[in-house]
């Protein structure tokens, strides 16, 4: 069975105040087992879903370069830091390292990452619900529901038990 990956982020996109009215109850509710549901949910969604099919985080959001992530990419790519900020990065309004331009320099046309192994720490995090302490992500979990269809999933699943 193929999913419909962009019509699962337009729906998120066409819920998106419904899902963040919903996400605020959910924090006020605070359920003692958000993070095992968010957790086991997180994994259902991505028994489903093939990143490789999708990328659309790597194509239309970028991560946050942390120091330590630009050392290890620059190292990766036998560039010194400095010239490897010049080359990939900019600094946004937040005064945050980013990549200068969208999708990410080292997405391939077949949507693999070719720095993968030394990505970024934000990265490898994304989409932070497989994580603990949900309940403190539940801001940007919202965000990520028009980015990553897995995530779209996960807060339907959390409509779907808490009902709040």
């Amino acid at each position: 069975m193929h999913i419909d990956y962009v019509k699962i982020i337009d729906r998120a996109k066409k819920n998106k105040n419904e899902n963040k009215k919903f996400l605020e109850k959910l924090k006020k509710l605070a359920p003692k087992d958000l993070d095992q549901t968010t957790n086991q949910l997180h994994d259902d969604a991505f028994d489903e879903i093939d990143c490789l099919e999708c990328a659309n985080c790597c194509a239309s959001t970028g991560p946050l370069l942390l120091n330590k992530d630009i050392d290890r990419l620059a190292k990766s790519l036998k560039q010194k830091p400095s010239i490897f900020a010049e080359n990939y990065l900019r600094i946004d309004e937040d005064n945050d390292y980013v990549f200068k331009q969208m999708p990410c320099p080292f997405l391939g046309t077949d949507k693999y990452c070719s720095v993968y192994s030394d990505r970024p720490n934000a990265c490898r995090e994304f989409p932070h619900t497989q994580q603990r302490n949900i309940l403190q992500k539940l801001k940007i979990t919202q965000l990520n529901t028009t980015i990553c269809p897995a995530v779209a999933m996960v807060v339907d699943g959390l409509k779907e038990k808490y009902k709040v």
